[in-house]
């Protein structure tokens, strides 16, 4: 299971990457292993905003639909399209080409409260 170094992480298995004024948020190698083949992904639009620990999407694998949390509140500035037609990329490839939103958080300290890749891989070993 891979964890890059350069991102935060919340307890609901999404990523968080700091771009500077925005934040790109995607769900961990992690949850999409535990989830299976995902089928369907939903996603926001462009222009709607997300809060902190509620909903802002699903993802359906054979398995189950699995609710998206927010790791964050902010503005959806961006939508990986992609997905709506590759929604394998989430299995193929959680980190890169499976990103969901690009976010403009309302708080930029936000980001600083999310896990570190060291406290994200001790939660999920505990479990």
């Amino acid at each position: 299971m891979s964890l890059p170094k350069d991102l935060r992480y919340s307890e609901e298995h999404e990523w968080v990457k700091n771009e500077g004024e925005k934040v790109r948020v995607g769900i961990t190698d992690f949850a999409q292993s535990e989830l299976g083949d995902i089928v369907f992904v939903e996603l926001p639009e462009v222009g709607d905003e997300i809060e902190a620990d509620e909903p802002f999407g699903s993802v359906e694998s054979v398995k189950t639909v699995s609710e998206l949390y927010a790791p964050l509140s902010g503005k959806v500035v961006e939508v990986n399209e992609e997905l709506e037609d590759s929604p394998e990329f989430v299995n193929e490839s959680p980190y890169d080409k499976a990103w969901m939103v690009v976010v403009e958080p309302s708080d930029n300290a936000q980001v600083d409260n999310l896990m570190s890749p060291e406290e994200y891989e001790a939660m999920i070993n505990e479990d």
